[in-house]
């Protein structure tokens, strides 16, 4: 047998002790088209909420119709079972989408297609909004780049809105998700049950705002734990005014 000289090397540092470095990347690119954004407000302490977490999970997702994203709020942790995924924030932001429709109040679940509440969500409605959306040009153009080096990730996103002038008024939005998480519920109205979810927004950052130059920039950095997981981003640009969606794109991490 041949040996190489990169074999020799790699061969000599796991011989020390020492493991050679490990590097992945990733990335993606919005197209000329909208994406639109797909969310979900839920909760594991609401008993009408798992067939949507169900529903959700069940479409076959391809990035390029769009983007999903699973909000777990808060307001239902009181009845007795807290869910691990929600957070204040993400209540927050289901109640300004509210405002931006015109309602006084929130409710679990509930699905929103591009800053607008979605009743009566099923697959042909959603084929139907999917399509509508990629007749409409992109307003904004994204880019995600992850990189695992080491175990860790570097996630390096960018914003640019086609029209200069649509820039300060709209926001920037990352959310990092996870998919495959399973709860045992043993409390609250959904006691006994085994819930799944995808699509989890575990990190949210934002609102961002576009310098003057028409640019948005920004890396975070991701501990190790978030490589071995089945997770990814999501970037998203928000008009400020009324909540509609101008893009979205979303990234699997690389394995």
């Amino acid at each position: 047998m041949r040996l190489t000289t990169n074999t020799i090397i790699a061969t000599a540092l796991i011989l020390y002790g020492l493991q050679p470095a490990y590097s992945a990347e990733c990335s993606a690119k919005s197209g000329a088209s909208t994406v639109p954004l797909l969310e979900l407000y839920t909760s594991e302490g609401c008993s009408s909420c798992p067939p949507a977490d169900k529903w959700l999970s069940g479409q076959k997702h391809d990035p390029s119709k769009f983007t999903p994203l699973a909000f777990h709020v808060d307001y239902w942790d009181y009845i007795g079972w807290k869910d691990k995924f929600s957070k204040a924030e993400y209540s927050e932001r289901q109640r300004k989408i509210a405002t931006f429709g015109g309602a006084g109040f929130v409710y679990t679940p509930q699905f929103v297609m591009n800053g607008r509440d979605f009743k009566g969500w099923d697959n042909a409605r959603l084929r139907e909004k999917v399509e509508s959306s990629q007749k409409l040009a992109s307003r904004a153009n994204l880019t995600l780049n992850a990189v695992q080096e080491n175990g860790k990730i570097i996630l390096k996103t960018s914003a640019q809105t086609t029209n200069p002038n649509e820039a300060k008024n709209v926001d920037v939005f990352v959310a990092i998700y996870e998919n495959k998480l399973v709860s045992k519920v043993n409390a609250g109205e959904n006691s006994g049950r085994e819930l799944k979810h995808d699509y989890v927004v575990r990190e949210f950052f934002g609102a961002y705002q576009i310098n003057n130059q028409n640019e948005f920039s920004k890396n975070f950095n991701l501990d190790a734990a978030w490589a071995k997981r089945d997770a990814g981003a999501v970037v998203f640009v928000q008009d400020s005014r009324n909540g509609e969606i101008l893009q979205s794109l979303l990234l699997p991490f690389c394995s």
